[in-house]
């Protein structure tokens, strides 16, 4: 690898000196790089914070500087560019994160001789009101108040897999999977897993679970009505953005589409290796 870009959350503590550091390391190895400003526009209607338009057609990896939610949003940014992702934990837990500041000097000489393997996450791209939206982890419906339940019939392939009553629904990919789903009771799943899971949301029965599907599959979702007279409302979140506001009769589709998120791997560590480590707690 001969040219970088380097994605960073403004947000962090020091970030801008270890961009600085990263890209001045870049340059004494006769390497280019072109650090991208975090700056929040909207682009279609989907929330971005890099420019993709600033970054040359023949960049090789993305160097990206923060916590798991910076990979996210840059793997969000970067749905149509097929860049390779090197994710540097300045963050906390750093889950999809590959490397740490005080190791970056032997991952960038890594890059550059590469030494290196790229693993490919599947993510979901959703659909509402002509409007479209990407995530790496996750879909969420989510009631909005705090003393209703809604209904949603949820279809795969256009036939109806189950109605429920409940606070809201998860769709989640095998990322995603350790989060919210995780947390409501779904399953985790190996990030190399084709599938999705569909989780309730403190569910109103005591026999509804999750249920993964394949990738492959279409999930349309109809927000239903559970009192007679009076619509349901939710909130719908992508990878923890709030997108748009739905009520009883909006539909939502959710497909797994051909782009996916390449994240280089320098380790050989695997992911149980790394569930036992960062969930530990």
């Amino acid at each position: 690898m001969n040219r970088f870009c380097i994605i960073q959350n403004s947000d962090k503590e020091n970030i801008a000196t270890a961009s600085k550091c990263i890209s001045e390391s870049l340059s004494l190895r006769g390497k280019e790089s072109v650090i991208l400003p975090n700056v929040m526009n909207v682009v279609n209607q989907e929330v971005h914070y890099t420019d993709t338009d600033l970054i040359p057609d023949d960049m090789e990896c993305a160097i990206v500087l923060g916590g798991d939610g910076t990979v996210i949003q840059a793997a969000i940014d970067l749905v149509k560019r097929d860049i390779p992702m090197l994710a540097v934990n300045l963050g906390t837990v750093g889950y999809l994160t590959e490397v740490n500041m005080e190791n970056i000097e032997d991952a960038l000489d890594r890059l550059i001789n590469d030494e290196f393997k790229i693993e490919e996450r599947i993510m979901l791209k959703s659909h509402i009101n002509d409007r479209e939206f990407h995530a790496l982890n996750d879909v969420v419906l989510f009631k909005n108040g705090s003393n209703r339940i809604i209904t949603l019939d949820v279809y795969v392939n256009d036939r109806l897999m189950d109605t429920y009553c409940a606070d809201g629904i998860i769709i989640a990919t095998p990322t995603g999977s350790t989060g919210y789903n995780l947390s409501s009771g779904g399953p985790v799943m190996d990030p190399h897993t084709k599938a999705t899971v569909i989780t309730p949301i403190c569910p109103h029965s005591l026999n509804k679970r999750s249920i993964v599907l394949s990738s492959d599959d279409k999930i349309r979702i109809i927000i239903g009505k559970t009192k007679e007279n009076v619509d349901d409302t939710a909130n719908m979140i992508a990878d923890g953005r709030e997108i748009t506001s739905v009520k009883t009769g909006d539909e939502i589709m959710v497909t797994v589409p051909d782009e996916v998120t390449r994240l280089i791997k320098l380790s050989d560590e695997g992911f149980y290796e790394r569930m036992r480590v960062k969930l530990k707690s």
